[in-house]
């Protein structure tokens, strides 16, 4: 997907109420310090929309981000914090729960699971617990360039093992620090949110977007010319196309040149072989 806006645009906390949005919900969930705020960033592009964090526990709202106004990706608060409160664990629990039963949009859930190391006691719970509210979750398995591609392998079949996952059940490796993964868990989100995955943008649609783009600025600079009691005049190319942009005048050092060195040898540039 070519993410053209990306906006953190409702937050919710454990007494608001879950809205009510108009676009598909894909939601991420996953143990304190798993890589959530980074797989989010990595998939929108963008380095400091979700907040990252050496201290585990940082999400503690449900976070919406609005993509191109054709869809939301939902952060959900992490799960196993280990100095977080009884009460506020609790209070957490609920709040997903209200989530997942209360969301018109939702469409999926991906769960996260570090692959370098064997999938925790809340890990499994988090994964049969969203198995009896009726979601199939798709395992994120993160983390993945920390380990070898043979480790890799065998500790996607202990996930699998360990939380005792369908045979049907998707696990795409990833990882933030490389962006592999990236581009398979977007084809995902697409088909799931639209039917089927979306196309790039040709060469022709991507220059005639550049244009209508270039179009609409120009008549924007107009208006606030026209506005000012100003008569508007187009910035001057700066750059001649000659097979690759280059200066003016570093193209015209280089004609001086070569100018130059026919001369010494007593060429005349201009005649014909």
């Amino acid at each position: 997907m070519i993410i053209r806006s990306a906006d953190l645009e409702i937050v919710c906390g454990i007494t608001s109420e879950i809205p009510d949005t108009d676009y598909p919900e894909i939601a991420f969930a996953g143990k304190s310090n798993v890589g959530k705020s980074s797989l989010i960033n990595t998939l929108l592009n963008r380095k400091g929309l979700a907040r990252t964090s050496s201290q585990p526990g940082k999400t503690q709202t449900i976070n919406f981000y609005n993509i191109n106004q054709t869809m939301y990706l939902v952060d959900l608060p992490g799960y196993g914090y280990a100095t977080a409160s009884v009460e506020i664990k609790a209070q957490w629990g609920k709040m997903i729960e209200r989530y997942l039963h209360t969301s018109k949009q939702l469409l999926a859930v991906f769960l996260l699971i570090d692959v370098r190391h064997e999938p925790s006691e809340n890990d499994c719970l988090m994964y049969q617990w969203m198995l009896e509210q009726g979601y199939s979750p798709v395992i994120i398995a993160t983390k993945m360039d920390k380990i070898s591609r043979g480790e890799l392998d065998r500790n996607i079949a202990r996930v699998r093992k360990v939380l005792g996952t369908k045979e049907d059940t998707v696990i795409l490796p990833f990882s933030a620090q490389t962006k592999q993964g990236t581009e398979e868990i977007w084809r995902l989100m697409e088909t799931l949110a639209f039917g089927a995955p979306l196309e790039e943008e040709t060469r022709a649609q991507q220059q005639a977007r550049i244009a209508h783009e270039k179009q609409v600025a120009e008549q924007k600079a107009i208006a606030d010319a026209q506005a000012r009691g100003e008569e508007y005049a187009p910035k001057k190319e700066r750059w001649k196309k000659a097979g690759h942009p280059v200066a003016k005048k570093t193209a015209q050092k280089h004609q001086a040149k070569k100018a130059a060195k026919h001369k010494a040898l007593g060429k005349n540039p201009n005649k014909r072989k």
